[in-house]
């Protein structure tokens, strides 16, 4: 098929908007006599509010009001940006309140201020008097699991959230059958979103009585009804508007603060309040990364055929259960197609701590476990001499394949495709050979991982979307999403959607890119890298039903059948010649102004995919390792992917560099410390949080393997999440192949590296 506007890489557009600064964000929305909210965060990981002494707060002059546990609703709610089950067994955890009387994390909410200004309300948080009891911190996993521990939560047994798994065939008999076993433990870290924006949004009571919310968010429709939840009102009554978002990465993709912000103008009479939190309060009071620990046992046949695998994991959830266990679970279910085996046992436990609460980050458990198994298959291939390029060929799903569990079928899968086109841009097979014998202390090494991933959360999650076009008097339309654009560029990949159906050019497709739960059709938001392929469903089939309302509209104007014609370059053709018969902006004038036939053009369109397509993709990194002084240099790193026919090749190469640079951060150096009798965070700020910057990212090589997926209608497959997937396992396994020495956990800092160099023998 020739596309016209599917293909191209075409300008952002909002662009120039957000270069010119003319966007508009959550924080640049300034309200008249808007007042300042800020939270009282608890110094304790554990402890119990015995008194809260507020009098000396409220007192001070431009205090307008204090809110303590006392002062909200009580109810429990959940803040992850699930769709709502209505079977409440499928519900996200509701352990939540707006206010706490009982601390799970240093930095909980125990109380609030709204005041006049900044200075006023961080004067009155000093003036709040809190007499704790303090409870032992569980800072670890196998703590909060220990016998005689105390509850983070009282309904959960030995602080364990959930320990739903699965098993397709018998391991044991995969093992018995199998000539070769290996095991191996992995553990991955705590890393934050970092995002540019911080969490901040603002609220008020509108002349009718409703709550309305301007926040940066990934999910409005799903903050509505979360609001609603905690406040106990009906959900009708809370409006929540979105406006540009300067980034997220899973940690909009909560609901943080938008339930509190509600409660604060309630509490002063309807007028507006802004909550903004600062850098130091997002990374620790947002959502982390889950830090996961991994212990894998795998049955290889003679001739490098996986036979069975057992996972046991333990995750980090952190206070609160945020996505909590859905996590682990996407993980594990995400990463299985890649190697079909006889046997797969997978056995994750997710355990509550007193750390912060670990949530949706880009991947969605994909980075931890296909950390653990594509380091742990490169272990396995070099103790049986296999070449792991080979090794990984000879066991990777083909076209076709069905999932046992859950009915999701592979149709279409290029990662051989991937796995040679990186090969040949590494140059693999040269530099092997040049880095096969080396000494010295600076030595180079090559390393790959691949990955599957999904588009989407189907069937284990609702995934409706939904789009509304409009054409314009003069031939160009309106085009309206649920689905939010947070950075990724949504929205420009739909208007290039649009254009492709309707035959006009990108900029005659006006997109309204602020989501109101008002007005805005639904879509539950801007995660598991669901919308160039859910909501382009929706898009599609809005710009069809527009499409087809314009040709039957030409053939009452002229007698000419509707299938006998189509719109291309802006006029009305016939299908078989290509003649012009007349250009679209006439027949859209007559559709609003003739007298007799006026009939405006709209569709509201939304749609339910109950269907799934997975993606593939490999990263090949080639490194540098200071022996001395355990420092990692990325020297060449390819990111090739398969993800369908690409929308947009230049704004696909924008995410693909995006997640390669927080793949390296992952790998190398990032990670969130706190005091270990404590749990205070010790790197909650980004000067001691070692997020890689500009200057330590390589040169980034991109590529895809477009295949065609036929359950979308422009053959395109998800994008967003996967580029950040393999590069932490890449990395770690050119270390391997440079210095003979497995790294088995993340970061790969110099100091960690170093001492284990030195525990190798190689200092």
């Amino acid at each position: 098929m020739a596309y016209t506007a599917v293909g191209k890489s075409i300008n952002r557009v909002d662009a120039v908007a957000k270069v010119t600064g003319k966007a508009k964000y959550t924080g640049d929305f300034i309200a008249r006599d808007m007042l300042v909210g800020k939270i009282l965060r608890s110094p304790y990981a554990h402890a119990i509010v015995k008194n809260i002494d507020v009098s000396k707060a409220r007192a001070l002059p431009g205090v307008e009001a204090v809110l303590t546990y006392a002062d909200v609703p009580k109810i429990k709610f959940a803040t992850a940006g699930h769709p709502y089950a209505l079977d409440p067994k499928h519900r996200d955890k509701e352990d939540r309140t707006i206010l706490t009387s009982k601390a799970r994390f240093v930095g909980d909410a125990i109380a609030a201020v709204v005041a006049t200004n900044e200075l006023t309300a961080a004067a009155a948080l000093k003036l709040i008097e809190v007499d704790y009891e303090v409870l032992e911190p569980l800072l670890t996993p196998e703590a909060a699991m220990r016998e005689g521990a105390p509850l983070i939560h009282e309904d959960c047994p030995r602080n364990i959230l959930s320990s739903a798994g699965y098993e397709i065939g018998s391991v044991e008999t995969a093992f018995q059958e199998a000539d070769y076993i290996f095991e191996d433990e992995l553990e991955t870290s705590i890393v934050q979103h970092c995002q540019l924006e911080n969490h901040v949004s603002y609220a008020y009571v509108d002349s009718d009585g409703r709550i309305v919310i301007v926040t940066s968010t990934q999910i409005p429709h799903i903050v509505r009804r979360i609001v609603g939840q905690a406040l106990g009102i009906p959900w009708g009554r809370v409006r929540v508007i979105k406006p540009c978002v300067g980034g997220g990465f899973g940690s909009k993709q909560d609901v943080c603060l938008e339930p509190l912000t509600a409660v604060m103008t309630l509490a002063v009479g309807g007028r507006p309040v802004r909550l903004e939190l600062s850098r130091e309060e997002c990374m620790i009071d947002t959502r982390t990364r889950h830090a996961i620990k991994y212990k894998i046992k795998t049955g290889v046949a003679k001739d490098g055929k996986l036979i069975g695998m057992h996972i046991a994991a333990i995750a980090n959830t952190g206070a609160y259960a945020s996505h909590g266990h859905s996590i682990a679970m996407a993980g594990g279910s995400k990463f299985r197609v890649l190697y079909p085996m006889q046997a797969l046992k997978y056995e994750p436990l997710t355990v509550y701590t007193n750390l912060p609460v670990a949530g949706a980050m880009r991947g969605y458990g994909s980075p931890q476990i296909t950390f653990a198994v594509e380091s742990h298959l490169e272990n396995i291939a070099r103790k049986l001499n296999i070449d792991p390029l080979e090794f990984r060929m000879k066991n990777l799903v083909h076209e076709g394949y069905v999932d046992p569990l859950n009915g999701n079928t592979v149709r279409s899968c290029g990662i051989r495709e991937c796995i040679e086109k990186g090969k040949e841009l590494i140059k693999w097979d040269e530099k092997k050979a040049r880095y096969k014998n080396q000494a010295g202390t600076k030595r180079r090494g090559l390393g790959m991982a691949c990955f599957s991933y999904a588009s989407g959360t189907h069937p284990v999650g609702l995934e409706i979307a939904g789009a509304r076009i409009v054409l314009n008097q003069d031939g160009s339309v309106q085009l309206q999403i649920g689905a939010t654009e947070i950075g990724q560029g949504s929205d420009t990949v739909f208007a290039q959607m649009v254009a492709e159906v309707l035959g006009i050019p990108v900029d005659m497709v006006h997109v309204i890119s602020t989501q109101d739960t008002d007005i805005t059709p639904f879509d539950t938001g801007a995660y598991a890298s669901r919308q160039t392929y859910i909501t382009g469903m929706a898009v599609a089939k809005a710009a069809l039903e527009v499409k087809e309302k314009i040709l039957d509209f030409v053939w009452g104007m002229t007698d000419i059948p509707a299938h006998a014609l189509d719109i291309k370059e802006q006029n009305i053709i016939y299908k078989h010649s290509g003649e012009v018969v007349m250009p679209l902006a006439e027949v859209a004038l007559y559709t609003y102004y003739d007298t007799v036939f006026a009939r405006p053009i709209t569709s509201d369109t939304s749609n339910n995919a109950r269907i799934n397509a997975f993606v593939f993709g490999v990263t090949f990194a080639e490194v540098e390792v200071d022996i001395k002084t355990g420092k990692i240099e990325v020297l060449e790193i390819y990111n090739v992917h398969d993800s369908g026919k690409i929308i947009n090749p230049q704004l696909a190469a924008g995410q693909v560099h995006g997640g390669v640079g927080m793949g390296i951060g992952y790998a190398l150096a990032e990670q969130m410390l706190f005091d270990e009798k404590t749990g205070k965070p010790l790197n909650n700020n980004l000067l001691d949080y070692k997020m890689p910057t500009i200057m330590d990212i390589p040169d980034i090589g991109v590529a895809f393997v477009e295949t065609f997926e036929p359950t979308s209608p422009f053959g395109c497959k998800a994008l967003g999440e996967p580029p950040t997937i393999p590069v932490a396992p890449a990395i770690r396994n050119a270390v391997l192949d440079a210095t003979g020495v497995a790294f088995n956990r993340l970061p790969m800092n110099p100091q960690r590296v170093f001492e284990k160099f030195k525990e190798a023998g190689l200092i």
